[in-house]
């Protein structure tokens, strides 16, 4: 799945990855009656207008991005039905060619971990037949319990040629406090980059592992660190726009070949219509509000990248 992340980068030019993180207060009143005028103010109106939402959104900017990253709690804050639609999404982002990454920081150790590894990445045993129960491309890993959290994904990938992407320097302005001290000498973040390293080595596409890594953009200087300690490895990009990073910061998350990162944009592209920028559009166009902000990204990015010659 990396090649095929790596290939719609080359074809759209946009290193970019939307994320899917819908909050109600994002969604458009008219949506959001609909919704209720059908199921009622309940946990299946919330999901269907989550659901609507994101398709509209998905509608819009498929055509000019490689791929979405829905975040599940966002979903799973509405119960089971709002895990539905986070199903149906994935789905709905697959019938478009879209490379979805599941953003669902899952982190535990044996049968647990290989569980959570089965459930997102791989296909469970139910009687003689073997079925993908959410079927995403990749997804996202909190490497705290150290390798065996993280080997039950590692055979999930090797088997079914997806990846993930393992937290290493978060872009929370608190990360440091874990993530910066210092053990004999270097940052742990260092540290589980040189693991994130090792555990890629032996799960290799191409030219890039299938075991990415998380970074956040607020860091640039870490990420320049990073970049040189995982050179195999892609390196998801949280923290741009709403969080402060600027396409400017992004530069040395990129490889020479301006491969190896892609970056992620969650409420500056879906609730774009909400800002000053883009506020022309109003809610009812608020899908083609997204679209006009996912090219500004693009060419923000562009032309930082560019300028690094």
């Amino acid at each position: 799945m990396i090649q095929k992340l790596i290939s719609k980068i080359k074809v759209t030019n946009a290193p970019i990855v939307v994320g899917l993180d819908p909050m109600l207060n994002y969604i458009p009143e008219h949506i959001q009656k609909k919704a209720f005028a059908e199921y009622g103010e309940t946990l299946e109106g919330a999901a269907e207008a989550i659901w609507q939402f994101n398709k509209e959104i998905v509608d819009h900017v498929y055509d000019l991005i490689p791929a979405v990253k829905p975040q599940i709690a966002m979903y799973e804050q509405f119960g089971v039905p709002g895990v539905a639609a986070y199903k149906k999404t994935v789905d709905y982002c697959k019938s478009k060619d879209l490379v979805v990454i599941g953003d669902v920081k899952r982190g535990d150790i044996g049968s647990t971990s290989a569980a959570y590894a089965v459930g997102h990445l791989g296909r469970v045993q139910v009687g003689n037949t073997r079925l993908s129960p959410f079927d995403e491309d990749f997804a996202t890993v909190n490497p705290y319990l150290g390798s065996d959290g993280i080997k039950p994904f590692l055979d999930v990938c090797r088997e079914e040629k997806k990846g993930i992407f393992i937290l290493v320097k978060t872009s929370n302005p608190s990360s440091g406090e874990f993530q910066d001290r210092l053990v004999d000498g270097r940052p742990l973040y260092e540290l589980v980059g040189e693991k994130v390293a090792e555990w890629g080595a032996s799960c290799m596409g191409d030219d890039y592992s299938y075991v990415g890594a998380v970074v956040g953009a607020t860091y640039p200087e870490m990420g320049k660190v990073l970049r040189k300690v995982m050179p195999k490895s892609f390196i998801l990009v949280p923290g741009y726009g709403a969080q402060g990073g600027k396409g400017a910061d992004l530069v040395h998350f990129f490889n020479e070949d301006g491969l190896g990162a892609i970056v992620n944009s969650s409420r500056g592209i879906i609730a774009a219509y909400k800002q000053e920028a883009y506020a022309s559009f109003g809610p009812e166009k608020f899908g083609e509000a997204s679209r006009a902000a996912v090219k500004d990204m693009v060419t923000d990015i562009s032309q930082a990248l560019a300028a690094r010659g």
